[in-house]
């Protein structure tokens, strides 16, 4: 049944774009059709950008606070599918892409989806038998006793001297 909607998509879009295309350029002319097709594509990777970066530093907090990172990936993905979208030459596809980069439209698909996706468990953290991860202020390194003075078992030069 899946399978039927993506074939029914994959037919639907393109008649789609083709149909706004000949409306569009029948009516403004086929270089002012050009024209905005192309600068949706600029304006659109400008927005994309600005809102994946926000989109990063939101997934970035969850990590850093440990919590739930499901809504900024959703909204991550759905960010991706904007920017593949406004990159599709088109209307439609533009008209989509665009609204995915309104926050209040990711959520509320967000809200659908949770309707009909149930995440059985979820765990953040270190697991059972994991070392925690190291602190940012450790630095591994190796090291050489520079001290002066003699060493033990050494022959009593300290290294600091010239001969």
């Amino acid at each position: 049944m899946h399978a039927m909607w993506l074939l029914i998509a994959f037919i639907a879009v393109p008649l789609i774009e083709i149909a706004l295309f000949i409306q569009v350029g029948g009516f403004i002319g086929l270089w002012l059709t050009l024209a905005i097709v192309v600068l949706t594509a600029i304006l659109g990777t400008m927005l994309v950008r600005s809102q994946g970066a926000r989109a990063m530093g939101d997934l970035r907090g969850s990590f850093e606070k440990l919590d739930d990172p499901t809504e900024p990936l959703a909204h991550g993905a759905m960010i991706l599918v904007s920017a593949a979208l406004l990159l599709t030459p088109g209307f439609f596809t533009d008209a989509v892409g665009f609204s995915l980069l309104i926050p209040p439209v990711r959520q509320a698909i967000l809200v659908q989806v949770r309707k009909r996706v149930k995440v059985a468990r979820f765990e953040m953290g270190p697991q059972p038998g994991h070392r925690p991860p190291s602190s940012r202020d450790t630095i591994d390194g190796e090291f050489e006793d520079v001290t002066p003075g003699p060493k033990p078992g050494g022959d009593g030069a300290s290294g600091w001297t010239r001969d």
